[in-house]
């Protein structure tokens, strides 16, 4: 069997929508829920979603194993090796809290990562019908049709930012919003989707705490298809790094160059500086 390619993306969103058809969507507002040792949350339909994913991707692509947000560290570290294999990175539920609290904002993340970088996304968003996808240098799309980001000006303040309050240090947080900051600020709770958002022109300016490699492998491949400019940082925003890891990175993006560079300045990185 071939390796999977930009071919494969109709059928990678025909298998996300029929896996929300299957488990996500039947236990919206009713999964049962706990708490991961790290404080986050998992529900049935994380475990369920990651199961049947796995199994199908195992099926029609043998021999590509799958990197899911549920599996242990051990097993994800197994998996990520140097990271120059082949494998699939899987948040079943990106955007848990969301879902268990009834909020419309989550949806799964798939990427194929080959050689150290994100080939293949596919990001759906189920309550939306919205299945995003990109291939590497062929550009991104939703539902097929073809996204890019939209500016209203080139000031901070023609903006709406996403901005993740709860992973920034709070000493940092009311500078954020001096004179001179975006027009307005939103937070999906959904790494996801927000990647995905600001491809398509729904906000952009892009802040983020602290993100894993499942979080934003697939959202940041669309957006970057998209033409959105971003960087990834190591060490509170000092280091720009692009090396696979699983360790959380601080995403900075804006719609365009000017933006981004005005958007980085203002918030004055690194954030414990």
């Amino acid at each position: 069997m071939p390796e999977p390619s930009a071919l494969d993306l109709q059928c990678l969103s025909a298998l996300l929508r029929g896996t929300a058809r299957e488990e996500i969507m039947p236990r919206f507002r009713q999964a049962k829920t706990q708490a991961k040792a790290d404080g986050s949350l998992v529900t049935e339909t994380d475990l369920a979603v990651q199961a049947s994913l796995c199994a199908a991707l195992g099926e029609r692509w043998p021999g590509i194993p799958v990197l899911g947000e549920e599996m242990t560290d051990a097993q994800q570290r197994q998996l990520l090796g140097d990271g120059s294999g082949t494998f699939w990175c899987l948040d079943p539920l990106d955007g848990t809290s969301n879902y268990a609290c009834g909020y419309p904002g989550f949806g799964i993340s798939l990427a194929l990562i080959r050689n150290g970088r994100a080939e293949l996304a596919a990001v759906l968003d189920p309550l939306r019908d919205e299945c995003y996808t990109a291939a590497h240098g062929s550009g991104a799309f939703v539902n097929d049709a073809p996204i890019a980001p939209h500016a209203p000006g080139e000031a901070l303040g023609d903006c709406l930012a996403a901005v993740d309050m709860k992973r920034l240090p709070p000493e940092r947080i009311a500078a954020l919003f001096r004179p001179g900051s975006f027009r307005s600020q939103r937070n999906l709770g959904s790494v996801a989707l927000e990647w995905c958002w600001l491809a398509s022109g729904r906000f952009q300016l892009y802040l983020h705490g602290g993100q894993k490699l499942w979080d934003y492998a697939a959202g940041r491949l669309i957006a970057d298809e998209a033409g959105v400019v971003s960087t990834l940082y190591a060490d509170h925003g000092r280091t720009p790094t692009d090396a696979l890891s699983l360790d959380k990175r601080l995403a900075v993006a804006a719609a365009n160059d000017t933006l981004f560079q005005r958007w980085v300045t203002f918030i004055g990185l690194p954030l414990d500086g």
